[in-house]
C-alpha cells in the first residue's frame, strides 16, 4: 500500500516538474507582499477586499492558540536555564564545579529511583507484562529520574527565588474565547453560578474518561461555585458512542440524576457500551426501563445529539474532550489545576 502511494506521488511530482519546464516563463507563486497594515485589525487586502484578523483565526483560534501556547513554552524553558545558571552561578558553593556537577551534589543529590517507582509507573502506564524486560525498566527509570531531577530544579529555584522573584516580561497567550449557548444541556452544580463549563465528549473516548474524572474532582472542590453542562461529540469511528449518547439523554429525560448516574459508569468501563450493555446498567441505577427502551426506540434525542455536534463544530472543537470555561477554551483532559487557574480568576471577578 505504501508502496503503491509512493509510485503515485512520484508520477505526480513528474508531471508537475515537467508542466514546470514547459512553463518556464509563468510564475507559479503566489504574488504577495509584506507590508505594513493600513489600519488595525486588517490581515491581508485583496484589490478592495479586506481580509480581517477575524476572518483569519476563525475555525483555527485552538491551533493558533496551542502554537502560541508551544513558543511560549520554550521561551520560558530557556528563560528558566537561564535563571538557574544564574542562580547556581552566585552560589557561593559552586567554586569549580561545574552545572552538571553542583546538580548532581546540591540540588539532585536525593533523587533515587526505586523498584517500587519503576513498577508503579508499569502498572499506571498499563505496560502489557510481555513488553516489561531490564530495557524497557532501565529506559523507565531513566525517564522517572529524569522527571525527579526537572522538579528538584523547580523546587531549588522555588526556594531561591521565594524572597526575590524572577521578573518576567513575556505576555502570556490568551486563550480564545467563544459564546457557547447551554441549551437544554444536563448539568451539574448551581445552576445561576458565575462560571460554567461545557463540556463537549464522547462517551467512547479513553480521554474523555479522564475528562470526566477531572469534572468529578472539579464538582467536589466547587460545589454549587460552578455549573458543569455536558454536550454530546461522539465521534465516528466509535462505533457506540452515539447510543451511549442517546442512552444518557433518555435517562435525563426520566431524571436529571440518572444521567449523572449512567455518565459515571458509562465512563468508568467503557468496554460495556454495547445496546444489552446500556439496558443493564440503566437497570443498575433504577431508571425505568420500559420508558427508557421506548425512547431508544424512538431515536428522540438523536437530532439533539447532531445539533450539538453541529455548535461543536462550529466552536472549533475537533477533538474530544473540549472544555469552555466561561468560554475560554481548554482542548483536552489538561490537570485540575489548569481549570482551577481559571475558575479562581472568573470568581474574583
Amino acid at each position: 500500500m505504501k508502496r503503491s502511494w509512493f509510485i503515485a506521488g512520484a508520477l505526480i511530482a513528474s508531471a508537475l516538474l515537467g508542466f514546470s519546464s514547459c512553463s518556464q516563463d509563468a510564475s507559479s507563486k503566489p504574488n504577495f507582499i509584506f507590508k505594513a497594515a493600513p489600519k488595525t485589525g486588517i490581515v491581508a487586502k485583496i484589490g478592495d477586499v479586506e481580509i480581517s484578523e477575524q476572518e483569519m483565526l476563525k475555525g483555527i483560534e485552538s491551533q493558533v492558540y496551542e502554537a502560541e501556547e508551544k513558543l511560549h513554552e520554550l521561551k520560558m524553558g530557556r528563560i528558566r536555564s537561564l535563571v538557574l545558571k544564574s542562580l547556581m552561578d552566585s552560589d557561593p558553593r559552586k567554586k569549580e564545579l561545574s552545572n552538571d556537577e553542583f546538580l548532581e551534589k546540591y540540588i539532585a543529590s536525593s533523587v533515587k529511583v526505586s523498584n517500587k517507582d519503576i513498577d508503579a509507573f508499569i502498572a499506571e502506564r498499563k505496560i502489557p507484562k510481555e513488553n516489561v524486560n531490564d530495557q524497557i525498566k532501565e529506559k523507565v527509570r531513566q525517564f522517572i529520574e529524569m522527571e525527579k531531577k526537572k522538579e528538584a530544579i523547580e523546587n531549588w529555584i522555588g526556594e531561591k527565588t521565594k524572597k526575590s522573584p524572577v521578573e518576567v516580561y513575556l505576555a502570556q497567550p490568551s486563550r480564545p474565547t467563544f459564546e457557547v449557548d447551554l441549551g437544554n444541556a444536563p448539568f451539574a452544580g448551581g445552576a445561576d453560578a458565575k462560571v460554567t463549563i461545557v463540556e463537549f465528549s464522547d462517551f467512547q473516548c479513553p480521554f474523555c474518561s479522564k475528562g470526566a474524572e477531572i469534572m468529578n474532582e472539579l464538582k467536589k472542590k466547587y460545589g454549587k461555585k460552578v455549573k458543569i453542562a455536558f454536550k454530546n461529540y461522539p465521534l465516528p469511528f466509535h462505533t457506540h458512542a452515539k447510543d451511549a449518547a442517546h442512552a444518557a439523554l433518555c435517562v435525563n429525560e426520566q431524571n436529571p440524576e440518572s444521567f449523572w448516574k449512567l455518565h459515571d459508569i458509562m465512563f468508568a468501563d467503557q468496554t460495556k457500551l454495547s445496546k444489552e450493555d446500556l439496558k443493564a446498567s440503566v437497570k443498575k441505577i433504577g431508571a425505568k426501563a420500559d420508558e427508557f427502551d421506548k425512547c431508544m426506540a424512538s431515536g428522540k434525542f438523536m437530532a439533539a445529539i447532531e445539533a450539538d455536534m453541529e455548535q461543536g463544530k462550529d466552536l472549533g472543537v475537533q477533538s474530544t474532550p473540549t472544555f469552555f470555561v466561561n468560554g475560554q477554551l481548554i482542548n483536552g483532559a489538561h490537570p485540575v489545576e489548569v481549570f482551577s487557574e481559571i475558575i479562581d480568576q472568573e470568581l474574583a471577578k
